[in-house]
């Protein structure tokens, strides 16, 4: 077993019995289970987990985000609102080609 797949199984342990997450606690687990592990390791984790709510992570992983949504109304507000035209334009494109007869399934 690798050292960081060792350490993220402890912390979900941690996680999972309501027990905050910290390097010491950490290590704990990870030497009972007999792994050998950087000391670093221990202490990146606790800082990068600090604060996050891991159940809420786990049951959102295939979630859309809303980045991805946030980024495509930023990008059209940056073109000044010409998103929705160059929609149309390529609509009509598909249009087009749909009349000269090239369809998907001919």
């Amino acid at each position: 077993m690798s050292a960081e797949l060792a350490v993220v199984y402890a912390a979900l342990i941690l996680e999972d019995d309501n027990i905050e997450i910290t390097a010491d606690k950490l290590q704990t687990l990870v030497s009972a289970a007999g792994v050998e592990v950087e000391p670093i390791w221990f202490s990146l984790y606790a800082k990068a987990l600090a604060g996050q709510d891991l159940k809420s992570l786990l049951m959102n992983v295939g979630a859309p985000g809303a980045a991805p949504a946030g980024a495509a109304a930023a990008g059209a507000a940056a073109a000044g609102g010409d998103a929705p035209a160059e929609e149309e334009k390529a609509e009509e494109k598909e249009e087009s080609d749909d009349d000269m007869g090239f369809g998907l399934f001919d």
